[in-house]
């Protein structure tokens, strides 16, 4: 935590050598891309795609989930899809799944999950949708079984998003498009989904 607050103590100086970009920035926003993906440490959107800051609107939630669009339960991340689509204007939607990823290997583990309740019930939303997607031998995070289950979750994401009335309605107009991919943690390779074959195949 030392070397995170030395940082911090520090940035104001180095942004002071950026005046201009960081002015701007003080008078909005108008990011280029809402960006779904997980909260795990080793997922840096900004390091991925070489973001400046104001590029990306930020969704980071536990495996990537994205929540049944239900307006009667207003939740944080309908919330922020909605403001980045109807508000801010985004163009690009991106729903990013990585390898390593200890939810979906817990779901597909069938690992106990009663010590930590919130957790448990927020993975249980997606799990019929990872029943699909894995095979049986998925122990070790780097096996094709987890690897499968992790883009096939990912890409049930993104079908929840399509239900969204704001996203619908972008994707029907033709001012927003919808990408699916899979980050490997340990290689720092990109996969996109292509719809044209079904498979991941490099950006």
């Amino acid at each position: 935590m030392q070397q995170l607050t030395a940082h911090a103590r520090s940035f104001e100086a180095r942004c002071a050598e950026r005046g201009e970009e960081f002015h701007r920035l003080g008078a909005g926003q108008s990011p280029q891309a809402l960006f779904i993906t997980c909260s795990d440490s080793r997922v840096v959107p900004s390091l991925i795609t070489g973001a400046a800051p104001g590029d990306l609107f930020e969704l980071r939630t536990a495996g990537n989930i994205v929540p049944e669009y239900r307006p009667e339960h207003p939740a944080g991340e309908a919330a922020t899809i909605e403001y980045a689509v109807r508000v801010l204007g985004v163009e690009h939607i991106v729903v990013c799944g990585h390898s390593h990823c200890g939810a979906v290997g817990a779901l597909v583990r069938g690992e106990d999950l009663t010590g930590v309740p919130a957790v448990r019930g927020w993975l249980e939303s997606a799990a019929g949708e990872l029943s699909r997607g894995a095979g049986a031998d998925a122990t070790d995070p780097l096996t094709p079984e987890l690897a499968d289950a992790v883009q096939q979750h990912a890409l049930a994401q993104a079908e929840r998003l399509r239900a969204y009335p704001c996203v619908a309605e972008g994707l029907a107009a033709g001012r927003l498009s919808l990408d699916v991919w899979f980050y490997e943690v340990h290689t720092g390779a990109v996969r996109r989904h292509q719809p044209q074959t079904g498979r991941f195949q490099p950006l």
